[in-house]
């Protein structure tokens, strides 16, 4: 029966399961826990890999090349597919090392954020009995070409054998290929350590919560032709960074010290904060709350900076085009700080694909048509609603969201092309204002984009320009041929010379180790060399020199 086999989690959480199940005893601390690993070794019917059982349904073994591996593939949406497998632990094992190569293709996630391709792994003790003690399941949301994984850790006291469940966790669609699978023993030591060195992260990443000091607050800003002033008429020069996480992340760790670090380490004078619209609400499953305790962090970084003498720009980091529920976030946000004077609306973070006329009005945006996609750090669901046909308010409903609040505050608009380019703003589609402190122009430009007078400094001329996202990586972006990236270390320094030749607002990408291109390698926040260097440099007052325009 299902029920004497599978952990008891699991089998509430599916309505039909398609598994294999064999038991393997191994002798010996070192000894390799997994049979013909490999696929390769054939049953004695030629029609399974030895070792494995009767593969069927959703369980097959394939060859390519001359290669054999396992796949695992999808057979009716929201149902899950695996292979079970229990494996006997050596006497004495501390620690295990698990490693791999997948492949998963047609991959599209559940109704849950969890329902994707993943190995569930459990413990059973000597008397069979499921263990409260679970090592993370190693998972992803992406398709991809085969590629190796890894993943150690450490088995507690009193178990037997461990359970191992390679699955499709109740997607909508999905084929996972696994092949050169191996489980060993391993060292427990530099897994303890990296916990121990983890915990000590967590806690240097928390800071006090700050109450909002009015009387260290910066002067609200406003526009006069291409110039950002305060209340007194003097220019102001706005720069800083990116930082990242709450975007994708309802609550994250890491987002205060951030706030905290950028401004009184990088001196910045400005902080862009990513953020996403169901979180704010609460719409996503990982909260019950309402989207209370995200607000309130987004209102903490607000207050950290703000009593620190910078400005705060509110990035809805969104993609493609506006709709109804942006310009309700908008509404909504625009309420909450409306005219605080330290809090500046990206209202949109990176249009793309769509005309002149929709950006600025509205109307249907079509499916998406192939072609070069800066999308790669999207979720494959992400991408289709971005992809998919769908009715746009455009830009301008945004505009006129935060101000139907009241709301004063300078607003930043994104142009076309993930903002990288603002050419039509100086050929009619200039947006109206409504009264409000004015509008800045945003443009995001890295190391792979062209033509920086048409896309920007025309429209300089005439507005105020905000580069909200700019930089480079050392590693290459798969989505942009290898040859149209520039080294960082040529581009970077001509970048920033050009920022400060024109004056241009801007925020580096990214104050986060993980969100390339990255401005810092570590939670310790040690500069990148190739660009967060080059970027703390200039914010500190360090002058570079544009060599030549791209």
């Amino acid at each position: 029966m299902i029920t004497s086999k599978l952990p008891r989690f699991i089998v509430a959480a599916a309505l039909l399961c398609v598994f294999q199940f064999t038991s393997f005893q191994v002798h010996g601390a070192d000894a390799e826990l997994i049979t013909n690993g490999n696929f390769e070794t054939p049953a004695k019917d030629g029609t399974s890999p030895a070792g494995w059982g009767h593969l069927g349904g959703a369980l097959s073994w394939e060859q390519e090349n001359g290669n054999h591996f396992l796949r695992i593939k999808s057979q009716q949406p929201g149902k899950m597919d695996l292979l079970y497998h229990l494996f006997k632990l050596p006497p004495g094992a501390k620690a295990l090392q698990l490693t791999w190569r997948q492949r998963i293709t047609g991959l599209k996630v559940g109704a849950k954020p969890w329902f994707d391709a993943r190995i569930v792994l459990a413990f059973k003790d000597a008397a069979g009995k499921d263990m409260a003690q679970k090592p993370s399941p190693p998972n992803t949301h992406a398709n991809s070409d085969w590629e190796p994984r890894t993943a150690s850790f450490l088995v507690p006291d009193g178990a037997a054998s461990l359970v191992f469940m390679p699955t499709l966790f109740q997607v909508e669609s999905g084929t996972y290929d696994l092949d050169d699978i191996s489980l060993k023993t391993t060292d427990p030591a530099p897994i303890v350590a990296a916990a121990m060195a983890a915990a000590e992260a967590d806690k240097a990443a928390q800071v006090p919560v700050e109450k909002p000091d009015p009387s260290k607050w910066p002067e609200e800003l406003h526009v006069e032709g291409k110039q950002v002033l305060n209340k007194d008429g003097t220019p102001v020069w706005l720069q800083g960074v990116n930082i990242g996480g709450m975007e994708s992340l309802a609550a994250d760790k890491h987002i205060m010290k951030s706030a905290v670090v950028a401004v009184d380490v990088w001196k910045a004078n400005i902080v862009r904060l990513p953020v996403n619209e169901a979180f704010w609400f609460g719409r996503t499953p990982y909260q019950d709350d309402g989207g209370v305790a995200y607000r309130e962090l987004v209102d903490n970084v607000v207050a950290i900076v703000s009593n620190r003498g910078a400005y705060v720009l509110l990035d809805l980091h969104r993609f493609r085009a506006p709709k109804q529920e942006h310009a309700d976030f908008w509404t909504d946000a625009a309420t909450h700080f409306k005219n605080h004077p330290a809090v500046l609306f990206d209202l949109f973070n990176e249009p793309h694909d769509v005309s002149w006329d929709v950006w600025k009005s509205g109307g249907f945006v079509s499916e998406k048509k192939a072609g070069v996609d800066e999308s790669a750090f999207l979720t494959e669901d992400e991408k289709i609603k971005a992809n998919a046909g769908f009715h746009s308010v455009g830009m301008q409903a945004l505009v006129d969201a935060a101000r139907a609040t009241g709301a004063r505050n300078i607003v930043i608009v994104g142009g076309l092309s993930w903002s990288g380019d603002l050419s039509g703003i100086v050929n009619g589609y200039a947006l109206d204002d409504k009264g409000g402190n004015g509008i800045i122009y945003g443009w995001h430009n890295y190391n792979w984009h062209k033509d920086w007078q048409n896309r920007v400094l025309n429209t300089a001329e005439k507005y105020p320009i905000f580069v909200g996202e700019t930089g480079a990586d050392i590693k290459k972006m798969t989505f942009i041929p290898a040859k149209d990236q520039e080294d960082p270390y040529t581009w970077a320094p001509d970048m920033i010379g050009f920022i400060q030749k024109y004056k241009l607002n801007w925020t580096a990408w990214c104050l986060h180790p993980k969100a390339t291109p990255i401005l810092i390698s570590d939670w310790n926040y040690t500069p990148t060399p190739f660009w967060g260097v080059f970027v703390k440099d200039a914010l500190a007052g360090k002058q570079f020199t544009m060599a030549r325009m791209r």
